[in-house]
């Protein structure tokens, strides 16, 4: 382990330590970097979309190099019963622009390319180390850290913890408290592999470029609190499910038998005929929102990233607000140290206000009120899509009886299912304040 004292140790290599130690180290600063994994994107998992204004904004020609899969022209949402869905999608032209918005990347390839512009920035970086952890000086200030190299401390004028939304450097710190059942997700995804052709024709893709997403509520998730998902690659399918821990410890349904439901599913199943799959992952996602997030500064150290519980779950967004936290925490720490002014907790408010003029924290804040809506009202996840789906069915069936008659049957599904018109007008009420 180097011996020299560093500008800045960054504790992680995923999207937000990547974004920190780049920014950083543009700038000129002596940065460190420390990963856990063989190399970087071993030990990270994602669904995984890529939102190029966050990457954009970090790295402007990204696009040139970077490993990308499809960029996303088609956006479906479907509400699933146990025989069918219902859902609406949006597809538009204007996403097959020069600079695309959104795209399907592989993590494992994306993230060595990452960590590869990382290190062109001047950063050093040692993986298959763990940070055990930091080091503090007489007075409290984290001066360093310790790992399980042997050859003592590494001292840095600060910590980056971007060491996602497990990492226990922090929690052990105190910087951090003990996660919470109800504010993480588990979830499971595998990589189905198909040729190039199948997966445009099944699809209805141009070429090899355009890609679809599915986003999915319902039974999927066997009434827990989670969603399912399917991604295009070039020559893959990434579909996956995720539910909070606390309701997996609560139904005691395996995460794999979930997964298994959800492929064998009659919409889903078709979708996957005759593909091979050679992986299956697993990772943990910040679920808690904004009132979740914990202390983000203090005297020699912050929080970037999944650690800071930076994930909109609304919109299922979480890489763009893990590269802003690190872009942001790097920028703000060059600042300081252009001015020659310590990584104070004082001096930090520059880091904290950047959070709080972005996106990040204004999304969080206005969505606060969700992750206890959604665990509090488990009708939207059972009840409703199946109403909805026997609604759509019933609707849709020509069998002789009038449209009246039917009209009727269908509200009186509703209300038999909520009890009384009042259950169903305050569900509503209540997800309409939460949206506000």
């Amino acid at each position: 382990m180097p011996a020299e004292h560093f500008d800045a140790i960054v504790v992680g290599a995923g999207p937000s330590g990547n974004a920190a130690a780049y920014t950083m180290g543009k700038a000129g600063m002596n940065v460190l970097q420390i990963d856990r994994g063989e190399y970087p994107g071993s030990k990270n998992v994602q669904g995984a979309i890529l939102y190029a204004d966050a990457l954009e904004r970090i790295i402007p020609d990204f696009r040139e190099t970077a490993p990308l899969e499809r960029h996303v022209v088609e956006q479906r949402f479907w509400m699933l019963s146990e025989n069918s869905h219902t859902g609406t999608h949006h597809r538009s032209d204007t996403f097959n622009e020069e600079k695309p918005n959104r795209y399907t990347i592989l993590r494992a390839q994306f993230d060595k390319w990452f960590s590869k512009q990382v290190r062109e920035a001047g950063v050093t970086l040692i993986t298959e180390t763990t940070v055990t952890e930091l080091v503090k000086n007489e007075a409290g200030k984290v001066i360093g850290v310790l790992t399980d190299r042997e050859g003592g401390p590494v001292y840095a004028d600060v910590v980056v913890l971007g060491e996602g939304v497990n990492g226990l450097v922090g929690q052990r710190s105190g910087f951090r408290p003990e996660l919470k059942p109800q504010h993480v997700a588990l979830a499971v995804k595998e990589t189905h592999f198909l040729p190039e052709e199948t997966i445009r024709e099944r699809f209805n893709l141009a070429d090899e470029e355009e890609g679809v997403v599915i986003e999915v509520l319902g039974s999927v998730s066997s009434g827990m609190v989670g969603t399912g998902f399917l991604y295009t690659n070039k020559e893959s399918i990434s579909i996956g499910v995720g539910c909070l821990v606390a309701d997996f410890a609560r139904e005691k349904i395996p995460p794999y038998e979930l997964l298994d439901r959800f492929k064998n599913h009659p919409s889903v199943k078709p979708l996957l005929k005759g593909a091979e799959m050679k992986e299956y992952v697993a990772h943990l996602i910040p679920e808690g929102g904004y009132d979740a997030i914990p202390r983000l500064t203090g005297d020699g150290w912050l929080i970037v990233g999944d650690a800071g519980q930076f994930l909109n779950a609304v919109h299922r967004e979480g890489s763009n607000l893990a590269m802003t936290s690190g872009r942001l925490a790097g920028e703000s720490l060059a600042a300081l140290k252009a001015q020659g002014l310590p990584v104070s907790e004082e001096n930090l408010k520059l880091y904290r206000d950047a959070l709080e003029e972005s996106f990040v924290i204004k999304d969080l804040r206005k969505y606060r009120k969700i992750p206890r809506l959604l665990e509090k009202n488990r009708q939207l996840f059972t009840t409703y899509p199946a109403i909805l789906n026997r609604s759509m069915n019933a609707f849709l069936r020509v069998d002789g009886r009038d449209k009246r008659a039917k009209e009727a049957e269908i509200l009186k599904g509703l209300k038999t299912s909520r009890g009384n018109w009042l259950n169903v007008a305050v569900d509503m009420l209540k997800v309409a304040r939460a949206w506000r």
